[in-house]
This record gives structure tokens, C-alpha cells and sequence, in this order.
């Protein structure tokens, strides 16, 4: 169904633009792909959200940890039933982590949160923007740009986390754990896990 969605909208866009190539067309096809394969993938995660008893906990996960993700970047699954696995068993599976964490004394929390950013630091600076070769990050400046922004919403999610630690222990759980999966995410063993290929790898400055 989404192929076929994404399909037509293509033929239209070809229509009204026809000199675009087979380059950015293919390009434009994975964008449209991820856009509208976005939405059953964000209500069938929600459903099993419910289903677990972690909806509000997995919206939370989704919604404080998307700034990190979207400039952070990572691989993305290569069938819409790939994604339809991965999406919930990351959000639903980082709630239902976070709410079964028994109690951790503040000092074992700054450790584990300080390796979180020291590991995350180093990824980011090795692989961020972390593209791939469906969707490229080909100017540099906007390569630079997002570099920065990861740096910046990492930092400013696990000091969040620390914040929140006293009244909202599930929650600051919730944020160590998800820049954790998503810095993971951007590394080269998932990349090949997944069969993905970062931008630079297939398009040469």
C-alpha cells in the first residue's frame, strides 16, 4: 500500500518536473517512502504501546528523544515490516525498560550517564550526521549544522534526565537509555547490521 501511494505521487512529481534524473527521483521516492511509511509505523507502535500498558511512557520516549534523532540520524530498516518491528521494539521496549529499572543511588546514575555522553561524544564526532545513501546529507553545511545540533540535544537530553531524576525517575530513565540506543544506531556495526551505507560511502565529495 505504501509503495503504491508513494508511486503515484511520484508519477505526479515527474509530471510537473520532468528533468528531474533518475538520481533525485530515486531520492525523492525514499523520502516519500519514509514520510508516508511513517505513519502506520507511529499508530501500530502506539497500539502496542496501549496494549502493554506503557502508551503515555512510549509517547514520551517518542516525543522528547526526536530532536536527538532527527539531527543524529542512523540506519533505517530496508522493508516497511523491518521498520514495523525495530520502531516499537525500540520506543515500546525502552519504556517498558525504563518503568521495571529498580532504583539506582544518584551516584551510579551520573556514572552511567557520563559514559552515556563520553560514548555518545565520540560516535557523534566519528559518524554524525549519520545518512545514508538513500537519503545523502550532501551539503556541508548542512552536515556541519547537524553535527553541532546532535551535540547539542544529546547533552541537553541527558541533562534533562538529571533534572528529572528525583520526581520523574521512569522518565530521566527513559532519556539515559533512548540517546543511548540512538547513538548506537548511528555507529558502523548497525550499519552493516542493517545494510545500510552512510552518504559519504556512495556519494564522493
Amino acid at each position: 500500500m505504501v509503495d503504491k501511494i508513494c508511486d503515484f505521487i511520484l508519477a505526479r512529481i515527474k509530471r510537473e518536473m520532468p528533468e528531474l534524473d533518475e538520481e533525485r527521483t530515486e531520492v525523492i521516492n525514499y523520502g516519500l517512502q519514509m514520510i508516508i511509511g511513517e505513519v502506520p509505523k507511529l499508530v501500530g507502535t502506539l497500539i502496542i504501546a496501549y496494549l502493554l500498558g506503557v502508551l503515555k511512557l512510549t509517547l514520551i520516549t517518542y516525543i522528547m528523544l526526536l530532536p536527538y534523532k532527527y539531527f543524529v540520524g542512523g540506519v533505517h530498516a530496508k522493508s516497511h515490516i523491518a521498520c514495523m518491528i525495530t520502531t516499537p521494539a525500540i520506543y515500546c521496549g525502552n519504556a517498558l525498560i525504563s518503568k521495571s529499572l529498580p532504583f539506582i543511588p544518584s551516584t551510579y546514575r551520573y556514572l552511567a550517564i557520563l559514559i552515556v555522553w563520553i560514548f555518545s561524544m565520540i560516535v557523534i564526532t566519528i559518524y554524525a550526521p549519520a545518512d545514508t545513501e538513500n537519503v545523502p546529507i550532501l551539503r556541508k553545511r548542512e552536515r556541519k549544522f547537524k553535527k553541532i545540533m546532535s551535540y547539542i540535544t544529546m547533552t541537553l537530553t541527558l541533562l534533562v534526565a538529571i533534572i528529572l531524576q528525583n520526581k520523574y525517575i521512569i522518565v530521566s530513565n527513559i532519556l539515559i537509555i533512548g540517546c543511548l540506543i540512538h547513538s548506537i544506531f548511528i555507529t558502523k556495526p548497525m550499519y552493516k547490521l542493517y545494510h545500510n551505507k552512510y552518504g559519504y560511502e556512495v556519494y564522493a565529495d
